[in-house]
């Protein structure tokens, strides 16, 4: 950190840095005396005084907006904050809180955070990337803003999540957040709301589509990788469909990135489907599944499951046939219109079908998985059938925010008299039965999987990710579950732990990409989780030392200091 700056701007940086936390000795050194209160605050009293104000907010929107600031004047304050409950807090700062947050995006923007590119800065992107103050990125989040969460197209306002991700990437991974990058690719927006919205930060025209936006993702994967490295992470977020599936098939093998809305949900659900498996005594390849939607959600877990299915001895056609999907226009059978590539690998021989509720009667799956985000789309007649052929009925409502959820846990544990197995995507408070018993409805979501996946393949820079790395982290996951967990209705570790779960998650990704040769950091690591604690993010503040000074008559002269 120079101090060749004006003291103006010296007070800026070094305050937001810790505040009232620096010592006499750094304020002299620094050049602060005197622009702070005299007390001394340590950062254990800066956190309460934190949660002082959190309590006083009015609702979960200013919540959100307190954070935030908070991330922009001390960082490690931040995340002190967020470690310190992190089951109270990430609904604010990700889901469901998130997609509120995202809708109000212009209303509550107070500086940028990340990089903003547009479709006009085509043939200029690796000079934007110029601009970043930091050399070195590790993990990029990028979205187009098209298909933010459930709630559609917000444009340049889907800046919110890959902002949020970033944010669970140091808070439950470990990453530092220097090494993270949220970005942005505005090419425009179909949301006429927005186009007419005073206060939208985007480009005010339709989106551009086909070979222009095309060449703008072409020439945006390259200056990363250029500028960042091959084995710079770049995580998509938030596509629309039509560009979600072909854009991962097209980089996958190429750069090193993946697809969370279809790789990360499909570990995550997948994960809590093995953990339900101790609950049922059964095998995956035992099931019969079906899907509420046929998105890029949908399917990623579809495939996953049947690689799941095919490690226990099915082969892959045997395994596709357990699965079915239900899109807008119904069952997804042989020789029905316009189905998509994707949709025709699903379609099985069966007369057509229009109501999910005519659909579970037929088929009498074991398990049910929502992520349509139509809210309400398992009924109660859904539900009480589901547990009128299955002891224990696995039913997973993984829609967000959580306005969209397919149903709440307190339908599935009342209708199903408690013998659900219920999992979602967004938060549900605990339930209690008139019988007394009470369950902890497990989540499930994402960041159990995305920081981990992130830390482990940024750690041992793996170029490409193989669909092979979210199996393991899904078994990986799967296996922190206790047996209290599971009696307690959880079919994912407590999120209090979920620092301790993406090491371990990343521990296995490193030493599976070490077995198959993926891995480019030499040599290994011969003890990795120690390895990988040593790259963990700290919320402690750092010492500063200043590397020459004099002090004459109480005076001081400072030539530089740094971290």
């Amino acid at each position: 950190l120079s101090l060749s700056l004006p003291k103006p701007n010296r007070w800026l940086v070094c305050c937001v840095l810790q505040g009232m936390a620096f010592s006499l000795e750094e304020r002299l050194q620094l050049g602060i005396h005197g622009l702070l209160p005299p007390c001394f605050i340590s950062q254990d009293v800066q956190l309460l005084r934190v949660l002082k104000n959190y309590d006083m907010k009015r609702d979960d929107l200013d919540r959100y907006v307190f954070l935030m600031g908070l991330q922009d004047r001390n960082e490690k304050l931040f995340y002190r904050v967020l470690l310190s409950d992190i089951e109270r807090f990430m609904p604010i700062i990700y889901t469901p809180t998130v997609g509120l947050a995202c809708q109000q995006y212009g209303l509550i923007f107070r500086r940028p955070r990340g990089l903003f590119i547009t479709i006009h800065d085509r043939g200029h992107i690796a000079s934007l990337l110029q601009n970043w103050p930091e050399k070195d990125i590790r993990a990029v989040c990028v979205t187009d803003g098209e298909r933010i969460l459930g709630l559609g197209d917000l444009g340049c306002y889907g800046m919110g999540i890959p902002v949020g991700k970033l944010a669970l990437y140091t808070a439950c991974g470990g990453v530092p957040p220097q090494q993270c990058l949220p970005v942005m690719l505005d090419v425009g927006t179909d949301n006429e709301a927005l186009l007419k919205d005073p206060l939208y930060i985007g480009l005010r025209h339709k989106r551009i589509r086909g070979q222009a936006y095309d060449d703008l993702l072409d020439e945006f994967m390259k200056a990363v990788s250029d500028r960042y490295g091959m084995d710079c992470l770049i995580q998509f977020e938030d596509f629309a469909n039509i560009n979600a599936f072909r854009l991962l098939s097209k980089y996958r093998n190429k750069y090193c990135t993946f697809n969370d809305d279809i790789q990360g949900t499909a570990a995550v659900a997948v994960a809590g489907l093995l953990a339900s498996l101790r609950i049922t005594k059964s095998k995956m390849s035992d099931h019969t599944i079906v899907f509420q939607g046929a998105g890029e959600a949908a399917m990623g877990i579809a495939e996953l499951i049947t690689m799941a299915m095919e490690r226990e001895g099915l082969t892959k056609e045997e395994g596709l046939k357990k699965i079915w999907m239900v899109d807008s226009k119904g069952l997804i059978v042989k020789g029905r219109d316009h189905l998509t590539h994707e949709k025709e690998r699903f379609a099985h021989e069966h007369p057509e079908m229009k109501k999910l509720e005519d659909v579970i009667q037929e088929l009498k799956p074991t398990a049910i998985i929502g992520v349509a985000a139509v809210p309400g789309a398992f009924s109660e007649q859904i539900i009480r059938d589901m547990a009128s052929f299955n002891e224990r009925p696995v039913i997973f409502a993984l829609s967000n925010p959580t306005s969209k959820a397919e149903c709440t846990a307190e339908q599935c544990y009342t209708f199903t008299e408690g013998r659900g197995i219920f999992a979602s995507g967004s938060p549900f408070d605990p339930i209690t039965l008139p019988d007394g018993r009470t369950f902890y409805p497990g989540q499930g979501n994402n960041a159990y999987i995305f920081p981990g996946v992130g830390l482990g393949v940024t750690a041992c820079a793996i170029q490409h990710i193989t669909e092979e790395i979210f199996l393991i982290a899904a078994e990986a996951l799967a296996s922190l579950v206790t047996e209290e967990d599971l009696a307690q209705g959880r079919l994912y570790p407590p999120l209090s732990s979920i620092r301790d779960v993406s090491v371990k998650l990343a521990i296995k990704i490193m030493e599976h990409a070490y077995e198959h040769n993926m891995a480019t950091l030499r040599p290994e690591p011969s003890d990795k989780g120690a390895y990988m604690h040593s790259l963990t993010y700290s919320t402690d503040y750092e010492e500063f030392v200043v590397d020459s000074y004099r002090w004459p008559e109480g005076s001081m002269t400072v030539q530089s200091c740094k971290l």
